[in-house]
């Protein structure tokens, strides 16, 4: 008896267990990994909520180009980020056009 007794509990795993160490060589329990350290529901639908305002914006007031150009530059959509110079040999055009276009956009979703 008890030994099927300890069978059911052999796979248990306390909250107090440590599962590692930090940088200061202190033991990490499975209670703190499991802390929510990060941020609320509220805070991530408010976030998300100005993302899809900002992207309805710039398809809005955003020429394609001008658009493109401040996706790649900022690394939106999933993009990873990119120099003017990257942009400009992508699209033919000179870092300075790049910068100026980057400018005017940015311009015109300051009011956001």
């Amino acid at each position: 008896m008890y030994l099927r007794q300890n069978k059911k509990r052999q796979n248990d795993v306390s909250l107090q267990e440590g599962v590692g160490v930090d940088k200061e060589g202190n033991e990490v329990t499975l209670e703190e990994k499991l802390a929510d350290e990060g941020k609320s529901v509220e805070e991530i639908t408010d976030l998300k909520l100005r993302v899809e305002k900002l992207y309805r914006a710039m398809k809005e007031r955003l020429t394609k180009r001008e658009f493109e150009i401040v996706k790649l530059r900022y690394g939106l959509d999933g993009e990873k980020e990119v120099t003017q110079r990257e942009i400009a040999k992508s699209m033919g055009i000179s870092r300075s056009y790049v910068s100026r276009i980057e400018t005017k956009a940015l311009s015109k979703l300051k009011d956001i």
